[in-house]
């Protein structure tokens, strides 16, 4: 199971460099076309702002499922362990809840949609709202996953939490010297 879901995130990533890809590809040549040639791509805008959406939701995931989100800690760390689950679990289920919330939209959303075509390239705007819909059934079957770690004591006392605190959420301002005289 573990190796379809590294090979479901390596499918991610790759998706995620294409829509870099396409959008810089996209946008450079529209640049280059107007000021060199006076002329463009009408697709481009509107293809470059999907991909940066899909691109956008895409990495979200990947984030999600390498605990790379930024957060504070600072008060979760100092709590006893049955705390650090406690509000684990109570993250888990309000994410869980706004996963919901997108995934609702979402389709209600690609289904508004499904006849209705972007003006520049004629596709769906279905595809549009789609990713979305990845997002939070993805999302959803990872917070899932460790909601299930969490509850049947599968996680470690010393595991991670879900959040890494930055340097800068770190600030210690006993560290600074004075520059008083």
């Amino acid at each position: 199971m573990t190796k379809v879901v590294d090979l479901y995130f390596k499918l991610l990533k790759l998706l995620i460099v294409l829509c870099m890809v396409a959008m810089i590809v996209l946008v450079f040549g529209n640049v280059v076309l107007r000021y060199a040639f006076n002329s463009g791509i009408s697709v481009s805008e509107e293809l470059s702002r999907w991909f940066f959406v899909w691109m956008i939701f895409l990495g979200a995931l990947v984030a999600l499922k390498d605990r790379a989100h930024l957060g504070m800690n600072s008060l979760v760390k100092r709590l006893p362990p049955a705390g650090k689950r406690a509000c684990l679990v109570i993250g888990h289920l309000l994410m869980l809840y706004i996963c919901g919330l997108i995934v609702s939209g979402s389709w209600q959303q690609a289904v508004i949609n499904l006849n209705v075509v972007a003006p520049a390239s004629g596709l769906s705007m279905a595809l549009f709202y789609a990713a979305g819909l990845v997002f939070g059934v993805s999302a959803t079957a990872i917070l899932l996953y460790e909601l299930y770690l969490a509850l049947f004591g599968k996680l470690r006392d010393d595991d991670p939490l879900l959040v890494e605190q930055s340097d800068a959420a770190s600030f210690n301002p006993d560290t600074l010297k004075s520059t008083r005289p």
